[in-house]
């Protein structure tokens, strides 16, 4: 007898007892296997699917709906958007979500990259001055496609090519930084055998000190640029791999990366001649712009992250009168040391928090919070006049203010420029007033020569004028010129216009050599001398804000775009890919 006979108990009611229970769990299974059946083949259980399917099965059903007719219609996109969430919502992180969607992209555009003609303008004269700009370009890139090929930057002097080390081993500098100024202007062989050298020589698997912030301002961004104005996959590919092998810089108590990285172990440190193993404002706050993109391109949240956790730190931390400083230490997230500057060492922070809140169309409200609260206090406490009737911005030190400005501070009128439509109603005429009177000053300290030196001065009866032997040098700098682009997008006073042509000629009659461009040691010299150095930027900025400043609004339109530090225009997230 299989069942023993419990007491009490008859051996026909253990029976009934026992043929009913199995009755009952065969209907609970059946409702159960009928419940989980309609959860994974009903059209809204793509979130339940998350839960119980392996990634890679969801990853290729997903790829197969794309790749279904029709696959970028509506449904699928739906679909794409719904598992997308699904991926958040199930902490999915370390991963790609769908390849990010290029097309759709594009129809997010207001206005064409290129404008409708090129941004070829009416006016005779603008067309002719752009046209210079342009075989300035042209001349540029031939001597260095002639005597400087793969290297970072021309010497056109000795007519060879200069590696130097603030890349880590990374090659073809000029390269990367020239890609979208090749494409906007049209140099199309050009851009064609710049797109071939990053596809076949472009090796990321390089060992040596690396700065983290060059890297990311010059690689990053003009990978980044060069995919969102193409489409062309190897530079998203590039891209994102190159993202990644910066990351470990990012491994330090706070999340404040330290500003060393080498790209082949990871291993990173601080600059030898920050304070105290700091990290320097400039370069920790200027990654935000390129690694929200590197997120959108990769589906991998971890970039957005790195960069969101250093705003955590920053507003937790005390500042001085409003002010940020320029080191910050990456172990315990104090302030190293109380030096403020809106030049060198601290100068793009500002200008990413204003071009990320317009990058994010208007909606990242803590980083508009921070630019205008960072405004109040540069006003209050830096931004003086001085006896001549110069609006310039001091740096300051401890609380005392050191009267002078850099060449690299001559941006700030621009960043001021952009930033005045979303301030406070009753401050943006005086925020548009602010830049205008700031690049009045940098335009004044263009003299004699209408090239700008390193740093001037405003003490000592001096007036936007280099007092230090040591600051009189020009290396092609385009933070001037930036300010003249922005403020004849923002104003159309021809003076920006008639400006920006005293800059090109200075540079055709001071700068311009047998092959190529070179910054000069002095610009007050009589007799020129020449620093045999062609700078990447000057491809990259100078000559791109120059052909902008010449050309109609709808090349690149700032309803559109923004530009990172190094010119590179990144696309304003306006619809969700």
């Amino acid at each position: 007898m299989l069942l023993r006979k419990l007491p009490g108990v008859s051996a026909s009611g253990m029976g009934l007892r026992l043929s009913q229970k199995f009755v009952f769990l065969l209907f609970i299974s059946g409702l159960v296997t009928l419940c989980f059946g309609a959860l994974f083949f009903l059209p809204d259980s793509v979130r339940l699917k998350r839960i119980f399917l392996s990634k890679s099965e969801t990853r290729e059903e997903r790829s197969r709906a794309r790749a279904e007719p029709g696959g970028r219609a509506r449904d699928h996109h739906d679909h794409h958007d719904a598992a997308a969430r699904a991926d958040r919502d199930a902490g999915f992180s370390g991963q790609s979500r769908d390849a990010f969607d290029y097309g759709k992209l594009k129809k997010c555009l207001f206005k064409p990259p290129l404008g409708s003609d090129g941004g070829q303008p009416s006016d005779p004269q603008a067309r002719e001055r752009r046209d210079k700009v342009k075989e300035m370009m042209k001349f540029a890139w031939e001597n260095y496609r002639r005597y400087a090929w793969g290297k970072n930057e021309l010497r056109p002097l000795t007519r060879n090519g200069h590696i130097g080390n603030m890349f880590g081993g990374l090659r073809g500098a000029s390269i990367v930084d020239s890609l979208d100024t090749l494409y906007i202007m049209g140099l199309t062989q050009e851009f064609e055998e710049a797109k071939e050298w990053v596809e076949n020589n472009l090796d990321l698997n390089s060992n040596g000190e690396a700065s983290l912030f060059e890297v990311n301002i010059r690689y990053v961004g003009g990978l980044l640029s060069a995919y969102y104005l193409t489409g062309a996959e190897v530079f998203k590919k590039k891209v994102v791999e190159l993202g990644e092998k910066l990351l470990p810089a990012f491994n330090t108590p706070t999340g404040i990366p330290r500003g060393v990285i080498n790209l082949g172990s990871g291993t990173s440190w601080s600059w030898g001649w920050a304070s105290a193993g700091s990290s320097i404002l400039a370069e920790f706050g200027t990654l935000h712009l390129e690694f929200v993109h590197l997120t959108e391109l990769s589906g991998n949240p971890v970039f957005t992250e790195k960069v969101m956790n250093i705003r955590k730190v920053l507003n937790k931390i005390e500042k001085p009168h409003g002010l940020y400083p320029n080191f910050l230490s990456p172990v315990s997230g104090n302030w190293v040391q109380h030096h403020v500057s809106i030049g060198g060492l601290g100068d793009s922070f500002y200008e990413y928090l204003i071009k990320s809140y317009l990058m994010s169309d208007k909606t990242d409200e803590e980083a508009k919070k921070m630019y205008y609260s960072a405004m109040d206090a540069i006003e209050a406490n830096l931004v003086q006049k001085s006896p001549g009737g110069l609006t310039y911005i001091a740096e300051w030190r401890g609380g005392i203010l050191d009267h002078k400005m850099g060449h690299l501070a001559c941006f700030s009128g621009g960043m001021v420029g952009i930033g005045a439509d979303d301030g406070e109603l009753t401050k943006r005429q005086h925020y548009l007033d602010l830049a205008a009177e700031i690049t009045h000053t940098c335009h004044e300290s263009y003299s004699p020569t209408k090239l700008g030196p390193e740093a001037f001065r405003f003490d000592a009866g001096a007036e936007a004028t280099a007092t230090r032997l040591s600051d009189r040098y020009y290396i092609l700098r385009p933070e001037v010129i930036e300010s003249y682009m922005y403020m004849w997008r923002l104003t159309h006073d021809p003076k920006y216009r008639q400006w920006g042509w005293e800059a090109v000629e200075a540079l055709e009659h001071h700068c311009r050599v047998e092959a190529g461009f070179s910054g000069i040691r002095d610009v007050y010299a009589t007799t020129v001398s020449h620093d045999n150095m062609q700078q990447s930027f000057f491809l990259s900025e100078t000559l791109k804000y120059l052909y902008l400043l010449f050309s109609d609004d709808d090349l690149l339109s700032l309803e559109d775009w923004v530009f990172n530090t190094e010119a590179h225009p990144l696309p304003i997230i306006q619809c969700e890919n």
